[in-house]
């Protein structure tokens, strides 16, 4: 199904995606797209949105299942809570991507603003995976509880990630490919070596990453990585009352 998505307002293009979702359609192509939110959120069905466009905020929010590609740019607040699926992102994205999210993959061409992966936890079986092939803003994995999160900073910027990374950090590992000064770190991450099992996970995340947006893979993992991971699973538990 495609969908001219030019000067529409964002009730009205959710309104026909969930209509026709609930009718039996498994794939649409959106055209046009000029900032429209919500898109794809709290759908389980098994379908695959093409974004032609800059999609608003809280892309894929509550999202449990479907497939959304994104050809061009994206906004904030992509993946909030999202439970399943895959947000594949052939550009930049906003601030505070990936809050809360709790299971399925989130893959970003470019760079990612402030407050990736806050919050973000596994839940049960499910796994969360957030992957930035460039360079990403302050609080990277703030108040970070479960999951994977990968930095490339394949664009060749530096610092390839902002201040306090990992604050707050109670579970969970973030993996930056290249060094991270000690300064950058909250004081709740510890910076260590990779292991065999280590770089079998990367690469195997790596490999599907990097046949979507056309990377080397073995350039890629030709880089040094830093692995992070918390000092504690309770990193504030001194300052609670009981």
């Amino acid at each position: 199904m495609r969908i001219d998505a030019k000067g529409m307002h964002y009730r009205q293009l959710n309104k026909i995606i969930r209509e026709a979702v609930a009718q039996g359609e498994k794939e649409f192509e959106l055209d046009n797209v000029g900032g429209q939110r919500y898109i794809g959120d709290g759908i389980s069905e098994n379908v695959k949105i093409t974004i032609n466009g800059t999609p608003g905020n809280d892309l894929g929010a509550f999202m449990n299942g479907p497939r959304i590609i994104v050809n061009a740019n994206a906004q904030d607040g992509i993946a909030n809570t999202m439970n399943a699926g895959e947000i594949i992102v052939h550009g930049s994205v906003g601030d505070i991507i990936g809050y809360g999210m709790r299971g399925g993959k989130l893959y970003i061409k470019g760079d990612a603003g402030y407050r990736v992966g806050i919050h973000m936890k596994e839940y049960k079986k499910q796994i969360p995976v957030i992957i930035t092939g460039g360079t990403a803003g302050d609080f990277f994995g703030e108040y970070m509880a479960g999951g994977i999160m990968i930095l490339l900073g394949m664009n060749g910027k530096n610092p390839i990630v902002g201040d306090y990374v990992g604050t707050g950090m109670h579970g969970g590992v973030i993996y930056i490919r290249g060094k991270v000064d000690p300064y950058h770190l909250g004081k709740e991450v510890s910076c260590l070596e990779l292991n065999e099992e280590d770089t079998k996970l990367i690469g195997s995340h790596l490999k599907e990453y990097c046949e979507y947006f056309g990377f080397d893979l073995t350039e890629v993992m030709s880089g040094k990585f830093t692995k992070l991971v918390p000092l504690s699973h309770r990193p504030y538990g001194d300052l609670y009352v009981y």
